[in-house]
């Protein structure tokens, strides 16, 4: 009998505002990602991790302490700490006697698991083996690219594809400046259950034209893996989690607000009348009338009243 999660509801806006970031949104923002440490890991499982983290540096949540998490037998666990996180990306690293030098690579939807694909490393070269002058600033958007026809037609390796492009693609911008294109991870599927990762600094050389020579300068890490065990979502489940909003991206209409041809803001504002006549004013000394002005007003208005009586 499954037991029973107690359902969390909000105390006050602050914790409604808090449990509303965490759900579902129409427009994702960019996805955090655990970096899980396995209850019996090798060294190359770690460094691989470190080098993971590294790539994924500042949206990654590293766990240095052991964890006995086994995702395919009860993904409860990391749903929990997915969840706590907010994070919906994970990556764990373990090792057994039937499957040495372990990586998992997975996602969750609604704080439940969406799929995972696990994957055995058969070859790695460290980040900290190659020349430090071709290392880049974390935090950059990387180009991804993925080789091969296997990645569209085997339903694996699509699934890790996806997964992959969800772990790596880094923030999402509308506009991408030519100087800022540094990194490049490439994808190559060697086989149906083959896998390799290279990772590359764009280097952009002068060439006498308008577009510069571009050269990929090879900055590790090296990973070949191999395909094992995976969980893929049900068609409905995926369904769900691909569903997108109509007219999403559609500005609000406001009331009285409009813009002209060069994208000036106007605004109608409606107000009662007023009466200005009523309203109190600063009196001042040189806005008073004058003794002469009074006794002028005071004859004219006498005169006013005496032609009047002659009516």
């Amino acid at each position: 009998m499954g037991v029973i999660q107690r359902v969390v509801k909000p105390r006050n806006k602050k914790s409604r505002r808090a449990l509303e970031e965490r759900e579902p949104k129409a427009i994702e923002t960019l996805k955090q990602a655990l970096i899980i440490r396995g209850s019996h890991t090798s060294e190359t499982v770690r460094e691989v991790l470190k080098d993971l983290a590294t790539l994924k540096k500042p949206h990654a949540i590293s766990f240095s302490k052991k964890n006995d998490y086994r995702p395919f037998e009860d993904p409860v666990p990391i749903e929990t700490i997915g969840v706590r996180a907010d994070a919906s990306l994970f990556v764990l690293g373990n090792k057994t006697k039937k499957r040495p030098n372990n990586l998992t690579f997975g996602r969750t939807f609604d704080g439940k698991l969406l799929d995972m694909v696990e994957l055995g490393i058969d070859h790695y070269v460290p980040l900290s083996q190659f020349d430090s002058d071709s290392k880049i600033d974390s935090g950059i958007k990387p180009c991804l690219i993925f080789n091969g026809p296997l990645f569209d037609t085997v339903p694996e390796l699509a699934r890790l594809k996806s997964i992959f492009i969800d772990f790596f693609r880094g923030p999402i911008v509308n506009k991408i400046r030519l100087a800022g294109i540094e990194h490049c991870l490439s994808f190559t599927a060697v086989s149906e259950t083959k896998v390799s990762l290279r990772s590359y600094k764009i280097a952009m050389k002068k060439s006498g034209t308008r577009f510069p020579r571009i050269e990929l300068i090879d900055m590790g890490p090296h990973i070949d893996c191999s395909l094992r065990r995976t969980h893929l979502a049900s068609e409905d489940l995926m369904k769900s989690a691909l569903k997108k909003v109509k007219n999403i991206n559609k500005v609000k209409k406001i009331k009285n607000v409009s813009k002209d041809g060069l994208d000036n803001t106007f605004g109608r504002v409606h107000i009662q009348s007023q009466k200005v006549g009523e309203i109190q004013t600063r009196k001042r000394r040189a806005l008073k009338p004058s003794l002469e002005e009074k006794k002028e007003a005071a004859s004219q208005k006498a005169k006013e009243v005496e032609e009047a009586h002659r009516k």
